[in-house]
């Protein structure tokens, strides 16, 4: 499987199905500590990204991810996606 650098996900635009695919990676990513330290704010983030841009099975993971976190951990998450969202 390929390994994705962080700057791959912030630069990508919102056009094209397979970007969804780099998200949910990046989101599978930090949530197992792939190549990184565990960051289930991040982990949420970018399945939440990948969730919006139609990824299924990153929302099937995302809602997983959920149910395992704090109530503050998934709210600096959602603001993470949505600022995200914002600029991209």
């Amino acid at each position: 499987m390929a390994r994705f650098e962080m700057h791959n996900a912030e630069t990508a635009t919102m056009g094209g199905e397979n970007n969804a695919d780099v998200f949910c990676e990046m989101g599978l990513m930090y949530a197992t500590g792939r190549g990184c330290s565990v960051d289930l704010v991040a982990a949420h983030k970018w399945l939440n990204i990948a969730a919006i841009k139609g990824h299924d099975r990153a929302a099937e993971l995302r809602a997983d991810l959920a149910a395992t976190m704090e109530k503050m951990q998934l709210v600096e998450a959602l603001r993470a996606a949505r600022e995200w969202m914002t600029v991209h």
